[in-house]
């Protein structure tokens, strides 16, 4: 299929952190039709090894052009450690956005001197980070702290202050303890759990948010192709879920504050099939 400028932007995670990038992009680019890819069968993909998680992102990013994508968001730190490189040699024609660890703004903004990077261990233990603190981080004390758990505490819809404090006094305490003043979430799950963080890590402690960045930058590359939507579009919405779709359109609806009804997709080998 051709692309153009009514065509939509597909949107990929493991599961409902993605839908972070989504409500930043709605914003955004309020004439963008959307189609988002959740990969519950799969989650959580910061543990799992990296060529696994290039093989999911390469045929779900198949499965998104089949259905005529214009632009793909690989909105999870994760796939876009593992993957982007490799999405973009494979699909030479094909604009990605990907996720970085915002470091850069938050090394430039400390006053400690001490930044904590909250994550997940595909994250952490990737090139794209190792880069970004290289670039980036050199003069500052950068905390890197491993929470998978906030990954699946963020899809169990358990985000609550009261919920979330024992694992914080685990994970975060330490580094809370070292000075840090600023904190970045590089995971797109954890924006969900913002009010349950601030509230730990006190007004002290700035969090950062990478959502606004990314759709930003996918409004500059649609700009720059010329494959914006215009003002007059009807933009349409479209979910899917390698998991349960009817859990998967619950906990959705819940985190956008409006109904979501998805589709269920199902892995058959290496491809994507719609059904149960």
């Amino acid at each position: 299929m051709s692309t153009g400028p009514s065509s939509p932007i597909g949107i990929l995670d493991s599961g409902v952190g993605g839908l972070s990038i989504l409500r930043a992009l709605r914003r955004e680019l309020p004439a963008e039709s959307l189609i988002y890819v959740a990969d519950q069968a799969h989650l959580p993909y910061g543990p799992r090894p990296l060529a696994e998680i290039r093989t999911f992102v390469q045929h779900i990013t198949t499965f998104l052009l089949a259905h005529n994508a214009k632009l793909i968001v690989v909105a999870c730190n994760a796939a876009s450690a593992a993957g982007l490189h490799d999405l973009r040699a494979m699909f030479p024609d094909v604009p990605f956005v990907g996720m970085e660890p915002a470091v850069k703004p938050a090394a430039a903004a400390t006053h400690s001197g001490v930044i904590g990077v909250l994550t997940t261990a595909a994250t952490a233990n990737g090139t794209l980070y190792a880069s970004v603190r290289e670039r980036f981080a050199a003069n500052v004390q950068v905390e890197t702290v491993i929470c998978p758990e906030l990954v699946e505490a963020v899809e169990a819809n358990a985000t609550s202050p009261a919920a979330l404090q024992p694992l914080f006094e685990r994970v975060l305490a330490p580094a809370l303890a070292r000075g840090i003043d600023q904190l970045v979430l590089a995971c797109t799950h954890f924006p969900f759990a913002v009010e349950a963080l601030q509230a730990f890590v006190g007004p002290q402690v700035a969090i950062i948010d990478p959502s606004p960045a990314v759709a930003r930058q996918a409004r500059r590359v649609l700009a720059d192709r010329q494959l914006l939507a215009t003002e007059a579009s009807q933009p349409t919405l479209r979910y899917y879920t390698t998991g349960d779709a009817r859990r998967f359109s619950t906990l959705a609806s819940n985190l956008l504050g409006e109904p979501v009804q998805a589709q269920a997709l199902r892995w058959a080998g290496e491809q994507l099939l719609a059904g149960d």
